[in-house]
């Protein structure tokens, strides 16, 4: 029973490890963007959808009558 508690103890441990290097990883810019934005104004824009104006057949025959 000892050896389960033992156990918990030292993967809360190595748990706490893997958290802070991440933390520090992030907060010291390891995973910054540096390639993306020199290449960003090669990408193509989204086009934007408009809604068409167009007339309906039914709307134009009706205006021409």
């Amino acid at each position: 029973m000892s050896v389960i508690i033992i156990l918990i103890i030292i993967g809360i441990i190595v748990a706490g490890g893997f958290l802070a290097g991440f933390i520090w990883a992030v907060k010291s810019g390891q995973y910054d963007d540096t390639y993306s934005p020199a290449v960003r104004m090669l990408f193509d824009d989204s086009k934007e959808k408009t809604e068409s104006t167009s007339v309906s057949k039914d709307d134009s025959e009706s205006k021409t009558k």
